[in-house]
């Protein structure tokens, strides 16, 4: 019986390249509380289970009018309750996206940083200024329809 183990060749026209990053002395590694509560409230209240429920809330408020005349206690349970929700929800929805655009932003600067022709200025271009990136989205626009003049021309 042949006991080896197969190792596949690599192939001779990949080559693969990893930057090595100096390792940077970190702090204790501390558990992000509120990063998992935020993720765990916004994928919870983002599902259909949450919608369908908030529709059976609304749907349980507005069916119990009749029984306390239309009230204005029972108009102010239902303001109360969203605008709560709605303002606890802001900030757990925040900072999901403020986390998501952060990864974003790194994984587009280590495509930048390991493209040769990319230009590596761009990797902090989210700390430009408003007049910056107007500028540059001319710069690409300038760019953009030259390109499609030239298509045209072909054409």
């Amino acid at each position: 019986m042949n006991t080896e183990t197969h190792t596949p060749k690599p192939h001779a026209h990949v080559k693969i390249v990893r930057q090595v990053v100096t390792p940077v002395i970190q702090k204790p590694v501390r558990r992000d509380t509120f990063h998992h509560v935020s993720n765990v409230i916004a994928t919870k209240l983002g599902s259909p289970v949450a919608f369908m429920a908030a529709v059976l809330l609304i749907v349980v408020w507005a069916s119990s009018g009749p029984i306390f005349d239309y009230s204005n206690t029972w108009q102010l349970v239902i303001n109360t309750t969203t605008t709560i929700v709605t303002f606890l929800m802001v900030f757990a929805i925040q900072n999901t996206q403020n986390r998501d655009s952060r990864a974003m932003q790194l994984k587009l600067d280590e495509l930048l940083n390991s493209n040769k022709g990319a230009r590596t200025e761009f990797v902090d271009i989210e700390d430009l200024s408003d007049v910056e990136l107007d500028s540059l989205h001319a710069q690409f626009k300038d760019i953009h329809d030259k390109l499609q003049s030239v298509r045209d021309a072909k054409q």
